[in-house]
């Protein structure tokens, strides 16, 4: 399939997850940020900044371990170009909630 033929499909994803052990959690997400390929001298901060904000922000943590091309390694002919998430603490937010169809079907309820 060329570019021209190509489909582009948005996913859109919410999970809610029960933390037991954050400390657990803070050290799988700075193992991720201490492997990533960052070019830190060029970054705001330094990296031992970056794992204490890292480490004082448990949405942040949980977060920085979503990786899109996991979920879907694997599948022939589809690649994840580009996504954005992220994690809040608490209940379920009003902005996204399942089960109502596409995100303009809920802009316009």
């Amino acid at each position: 399939m060329t570019d021209d033929e190509s489909k582009v499909v948005q996913l859109y994803c919410r999970f809610e997850i029960r933390v037991d052990d954050p400390e657990a959690v803070f050290e799988a997400a700075e193992r991720e940020l201490r492997s990533a390929d960052v070019g830190w001298p060029g970054e705001q901060e330094t990296l031992d900044e970056a794992v204490a904000e890292l480490r004082g922000d448990l949405a942040q943590s949980v977060a920085g371990l979503v990786d899109p091309d996991r979920v879907l390694a694997g599948v022939p002919g589809l690649e994840v170009r580009r996504g954005r998430w992220w994690a809040e603490v608490g209940p379920p937010s009003d902005r996204f909630q399942p089960g109502f169809g596409s995100p303009e079907e809920d802009a316009n309820r």
